[in-house]
Formats: C-alpha cells, sequence, structure tokens
C-alpha cells in the first residue's frame, strides 16, 4: 500500500496547481483531487510530471451535491447532465490519466423513491465502468456517513456490497473510507471483511473531528491489518482538515505509517 494526498483538503495553503510538489516534498507518495477542473487538464499533466507524482483519484463533477443538492449519478430527471459530466471526465481522465474515477452516489431526491435512485445509480455506475474500462481507469464509488450528510444515499459496508452486486462489472469496486465509517460506529475491520477483494480505493481521517491521524479516538491498526490480509494492494489517501497549525505541522504521523504500510 502506498499513501497519496487528496489535494483539496491538504496543502491549501497554496494554489491547486502548486500543492502537488509540496505534497511531494512532503513524502507523499501520489495525489487525488475531488474535482480538479478548474485547472486545464494539460496543466495539470505537466505539473504532475514535473513532481514525478502519479494521479490516484478524481470525482466525477457531481452538479448541485456540494451545495447540500442530491446531485447527479442517483437522479432519473438529471440523466443529461450525469452524461455530460462523465463526457468531461472522460476527456480530462484521457489526459491526466488517474488510476480511478469516484462517482458520489448523492443524496436522495425529493420525490424519488430509494428503488428508482439505486436503480438509476446502478445504470449509471455500470455505463461509467464500461467507459472507464476503455481507458484502463478503475471506477469506484463510496459510502458516505448520514449524520454529516442527512440524505445520502449510500452509507454502509453493507450498502456498498448491495450496489457492487447491482452495478455487476468487473471495472466497479468500493472506496472504502475510513472516517465515514468511524463516524457511524461501524468497525473498520469488518467493513474491509465484508467487502474484501472488491475494494478499489481506500481514504482515511481521525474521528471525532475529521482531523489528522492521532487527533481523535480511532484505531487505524485493525483496518490496516485487514486490508492487508485481504491482499489488498492499492492507494491509501489522507483527506483530512489538517486545522489552522497548517498541512505541515499536521504530518507527525506520516513516517511512522510509511514505515509499516508502504510497500
Amino acid at each position: 500500500m502506498k499513501i497519496a494526498a487528496n489535494l483539496s483538503m491538504m496543502f491549501t495553503e497554496v494554489p491547486l496547481i502548486e500543492r502537488i510538489l509540496a505534497a511531494r516534498v512532503a513524502g507523499f507518495d501520489g495525489v487525488e483531487v475531488q474535482f480538479p477542473y478548474e485547472v486545464p487538464a494539460i496543466r495539470f499533466k505537466e505539473a504532475l510530471e514535473r513532481a514525478d507524482m502519479p494521479l490516484v483519484l478524481i470525482n466525477l463533477p457531481a452538479g448541485d451535491f456540494m451545495d447540500g443538492g442530491a446531485g447527479l449519478a442517483a437522479v432519473p430527471a438529471r440523466q443529461a447532465e450525469f452524461d455530460a459530466a462523465l463526457e468531461q471526465t472522460l476527456s480530462y481522465a484521457a489526459m491526466v490519466r488517474p488510476a480511478s474515477v469516484n462517482i458520489l452516489p448523492g443524496r436522495l431526491a425529493q420525490g424519488v423513491s430509494r428503488e428508482q435512485a439505486l436503480a438509476t445509480l446502478g445504470a449509471n455506475l455500470r455505463k461509467s465502468a464500461e467507459a472507464f474500462a476503455q481507458l484502463g481507469i478503475k471506477l469506484v464509488a463510496e459510502a458516505i456517513n448520514p449524520l454529516d450528510m442527512p440524505g445520502f444515499l449510500i452509507n454502509t459496508p453493507e450498502h456498498l456490497d448491495e450496489l457492487i452486486r447491482l452495478v455487476d462489472h468487473p471495472n466497479f469496486m468500493a472506496q472504502y473510507d475510513l472516517y465515514h465509517m468511524a463516524r457511524q460506529g461501524i468497525a473498520l475491520d469488518a467493513g474491509v471483511a465484508l467487502l474484501a477483494g472488491r475494494i478499489g480505493h481506500v481514504q482515511f481521517a481521525d474521528c471525532p473531528g475529521r482531523g489528522a491521524p492521532g487527533t481523535g479516538e480511532v484505531d487505524f491498526a485493525p483496518a490496516m491489518a485487514a486490508l492487508k490480509a485481504s491482499a489488498y494492494q492499492g492507494w491509501i489517501a489522507a483527506e483530512y482538515r489538517p486545522g489552522d497549525a497548517g498541512t505541515a505541522a499536521s504530518l507527525g504521523w506520516l513516517a511512522e505509517w510509511r514505515k509499516t504500510l508502504v510497500s
């Protein structure tokens, strides 16, 4: 396992394009970013190459999701918007070549049943998994806790298990976020065991507070042991809020994690 930095939440002391090199200097092995589209793909690619850093993951545009809306992927009335977002990401990804693309399931839209939402989401994920497979890029979707994001459609490892079975495509896997599981009191290693062999990407932050490891109450060791036992060979990405002292001051955990995890 190698460790990546989420540039949407970390190194925000500098502009997005400069965060790639900052992560390299800090000792990370790769980077991910939620929505990189403000930077032209060619510029982002050049910055990755200059820093000699792999791009681990980007998100498909999610419409109004970040503003509290339902998003695009599970809303039948927004099919045209989802298709446009998919085309945009396919074009961007063809240039920057992320290892994975994440599609946010979104919130349950008003007037849409859970069954309708899941059917729409499943069809969109299946179509997207096939499209990204042509580029050699893995597709993932994540569970997010309903305490921070009420109404989010996919919350638990069991929900992810059901979604993987629904999509039924070899290029679709779970994105397993340790923070969102801990926020709900879910045993992190139990979730890994349920999804073993079907986890495509891992993210982490401590809980409560969503800060760096060591700022909260999460014991990450069982989850990491479970990931190793499941033969997980993918990335684990730090996606936390560094706090007022800045990102550099929050990295006391990194050297020890690299010693025990990076392979």
